[in-house]
């Protein structure tokens, strides 16, 4: 459904809230190491992140990652996916046709668009503060463990 640069994009990002701040900022190696991630794979995603203020990062021997508090109840799973993989699951058709649409629907369209918008929805409607409490309470996990 998500590509796999979306996919880790929101792995790094909970990753990064649920564990960093200001103060104590998370390194590259130490992201890609937490979800299972190549470390120059995780640094692409990670510019795409800081681009479009859903992570903040600071340079220098004391650098890192980090989302700010306020940024967790801002941010929603749908900020994610439209920085990394644009709109096209709010929009797209789903068979991948380039026009699909009432007018002129694919043979699945009627079918995938209430499936779309539940998706949109749930995206628009959780927030990085919503996914934390399962990751703290360890109830949820970004990693499977063996």
């Amino acid at each position: 459904m998500f590509s796999k640069a979306c996919e880790y994009a929101i792995r790094a990002t909970l990753h990064i809230a649920a564990h960093a701040s200001i103060e104590n900022k998370i390194s590259i190696k130490e992201i890609a190491s937490a979800i299972d991630s190549p470390v120059a794979f995780t640094a692409k995603i990670l510019q795409q992140l800081v681009k479009n203020n859903i992570v903040e990062s600071t340079k220098g021997p004391s650098g890192g990652f980090f989302v700010l508090e306020e940024t967790t109840h801002k941010t929603h799973l749908g900020d994610i996916v439209q920085a990394i993989d644009g709109d096209a699951i709010f929009r797209g058709c789903g068979l991948g046709l380039a026009t699909c649409d009432a007018e002129c629907p694919c043979p699945v369209h009627n079918q995938f668009l209430s499936i779309r918008n539940d998706l949109s929805a749930m995206l628009q409607g959780t927030t990085l503060f919503d996914l934390m409490d399962g990751l703290h309470k360890g109830e949820t996990f970004l990693k499977r463990v063996s």
